[in-house]
């Protein structure tokens, strides 16, 4: 209850704002998922706010170039760039009358300001606002997620570190194969991670700002207001992206920034997408082996009928958005091919859905990912257990050339250990027992020679190659230099509001 008077009009104003909550659809990425900062990040709030610093500093740009905006208008655009509930209001009634998102947060933001009214968007066109904010937003986006996803190579490096020479089955076709160690691949994921590192900060490095360009991109109407002065023009969309925080803008535009813009970042989007899918999915089938497990809490429920299960939830849902956000990568792709000479809508709306979406499910991704990443439980003695099941297989080779360097005949060990290979497997395949190779070959009077060297011919450490080597190896020359940028930022954990 809010109030005392169950039927007063602070009860009344709860009720309301709890019947939004749940008569209405709400994205789940919002209000299920996403953190905080994104969810404003993609805001209205932030979005309309942001296009009135956008049409203060055009406005003091004019002013400082001596278009005739005045001090006093520039100073009373300044103390209103934030919305309050008044301006949504006036705004939206606007919107409903001009069906133009942009003309009625002009017109709200003249009511605000009555003494600037007649020179908020002198020159501009709609994009001047809109994409430019825009632009803004991708760069801040992008921004959250790098150091995200820095977080993320930090705990996989952690972890390889820390199991670099813990033997584990290597897999290929889902079959056993050589052996490789748990750090190993931890390393192969942490590599791909890292590539999608390194193209969201190339990307976010290289984000142009449209600036002032008009509304084909000619800045025709801007040289209109300096009377055919092009230096007073440059200098505009040199101040204005300054002023913006961008170093540069884009020279050539249509109407808006190129589009192919969008299709890189959710490409690359998309592909940090297609990596966690491969990772979790790694971690789910060995969680279906018991060999590692992502983080369980102490009173998670893993199944409503089967009460001792511990579903690996989220890394299937680490893969079931991502698919998500690899699908979403479609959208800009079609959007660059149909645009029109300079500009056509029908990118308005796509954009509007498709954008917030990818960025909002790559944080939600990356929220959970650290989750994982930070609590993840390894069995070492599942691991030993099925590493011995396979080993015995692997280890003949080396049995057979030990016994050959003591005399023994190749021909002769080789069908030796054929036919008690053969007969091990039986009793693995038919009878559902361990394999019994090694004792087996310790019963068998011919391999006498070797009877005492068998404990350590099958020590899984002489099979794992250089992967130790190569964990440090790459941690020291790959990892920790694409790091050091962000050691300011790889603290604190990753809390799942579900």
């Amino acid at each position: 209850m809010c109030g005392a008077n169950t039927f007063g009009f602070l009860n009344f104003v709860c009720f309301v704002t709890m019947a939004d909550a749940v008569d209405k659809y709400r994205s789940p990425l919002v209000s299920r998922y996403a953190s905080a900062e994104m969810s404003f990040n993609f805001s209205d709030r932030k979005k309309f706010s942001t296009w009135r610093k956008l049409w203060y500093i055009l406005a003091k740009a004019e002013m400082e170039l001596g278009l005739g905006v005045t001090e006093e208008q520039v100073d009373e655009m300044a103390g209103s760039l934030e919305l309050n509930e008044e301006d949504f209001k006036v705004a939206e009634t606007e919107e409903k009358i001009r069906r133009h998102d942009v003309m009625s947060h002009v017109h709200a933001f003249g009511v605000r300001c009555p003494k600037a009214a007649a020179i908020i968007h002198l020159g501009a066109t709609s994009c001047y606002v809109g994409d430019n904010a825009d632009l803004i937003v991708i760069r801040e986006g992008l921004g959250m997620l790098v150091n995200k996803l820095a977080k993320c190579c930090h705990r996989l490096k952690e972890f390889a570190l820390k199991y670099s020479d813990l033997p584990t089955m290597g897999f290929t076709h889902l079959q056993p194969a050589q052996l490789t160690t748990v750090g190993k691949r931890g390393c192969l994921w942490l590599q791909d991670v890292l590539s999608d590192l390194k193209s969201l900060e190339r990307l976010k490095s290289e984000l142009r700002f449209r600036g002032i360009k008009g509304a084909t991109g000619t800045q025709a109407s801007f040289l209109a207001l300096f009377d055919g002065d092009h230096g007073k023009v440059e200098k505009l969309d040199r101040l204005v992206t300054e002023m913006a925080g961008f170093e540069r803008s884009y020279i050539i535009t249509g109407q808006t920034y190129p589009r192919k813009v969008d299709n890189e970042i959710l490409s690359a989007l998309a592909s940090l997408g297609a990596s966690i899918h491969k990772i979790c999915t790694d971690i789910r089938l060995l969680a279906h082996m018991k060999e590692v497990e992502e983080p369980f809490e102490k009173s998670q429920i893993g199944s409503s009928a089967m009460a001792y299960k511990r579903n690996p939830m989220r890394s299937e849902r680490c893969c079931s958005l991502a698919r998500h956000l690899v699908a979403l990568s479609l959208n800009p792709l079609q959007t660059t091919s149909t645009q029109w000479f300079e500009r056509t809508l029908d990118d308005s709306a796509n954009r509007r859905i498709s954008i917030p979406e990818a960025f909002l499910t790559a944080d939600v991704i990356l929220n959970t990912f650290q989750n994982i990443t930070e609590g993840m439980v390894v069995y070492p003695e599942v691991i030993k257990r099925h590493i011995h099941q396979e080993l015995p297989f692997m280890a003949t080779e080396n049995i057979m050339m030990e016994m050959v360097k003591l005399g023994g005949d190749r021909q002769e060990v080789h069908e030796k250990i054929r036919v008690l290979s053969q007969q091990a497997s039986y009793v693995v395949k038919h009878e559902g027992k361990d394999n019994d190779l090694m004792k087996r070959i310790k019963e068998d009077s011919y391999f006498d020679p070797i009877h005492e060297k068998l404990d350590a011919m099958v020590d899984p450490k002489l099979f794992i190659g250089r992967s130790s080597e190569q964990v440090v190896e790459f941690v020291r020359e790959e990892v920790e230099p694409n790091l050091l940028a962000y050691k300011d930022h790889i603290n604190g954990s990753a809390d799942l509001n579900v």
